[in-house]
């Protein structure tokens, strides 16, 4: 599972809470940034997954031009005895820079494979209207 959220934590017990998933975002300018956004992710892996992953982001505009990338690496911790699954949750904070409106995404990759795609539509509010006196 990926989304952008308001806001999103992991507890000590490793319990994800998410508020606020969102598809759409105002801007009131351009070239503008939209602040604190909270990328929401929810690996899933099998035993054999347990260990250091490079996790990668890439913003996309809507003519498919990467507009800033983030790389890093992730954990994936050792289930209990018996359990095969392992969901390991992530929240990554970021600002997110835009160039313009339009449909744009954030790619994540895991181990240089693409795993998810997070789709997201920028625009700006109405102008408005000179008053009529």
């Amino acid at each position: 599972m990926a989304a952008l959220a308001d806001h999103a934590l992991v507890d000590s017990q490793g319990k994800l809470s998410v508020i606020g998933i969102w598809r759409h975002v105002v801007v009131p300018q351009l070239p503008g940034i939209h602040p604190r956004a909270h990328l929401v992710l929810l690996l899933s892996g099998r035993r054999e997954d347990v260990g250091e992953h490079r996790v990668g982001l890439s913003l996309l505009d809507p003519t498919s031009v990467v507009r800033f990338e983030h790389h890093g690496m992730m954990h994936m911790p050792e289930p209990d005895p018996g359990v095969e699954e392992i969901v390991s949750p992530g929240v990554i904070v970021l600002d997110i820079p835009v160039q313009s409106v339009g449909p744009h995404a954030i790619a994540v990759t895991i181990d240089g494979i693409e795993a998810a795609r997070v789709p997201f539509t920028v625009t700006q509010p109405p102008k408005q209207q000179p008053a009529v006196h």
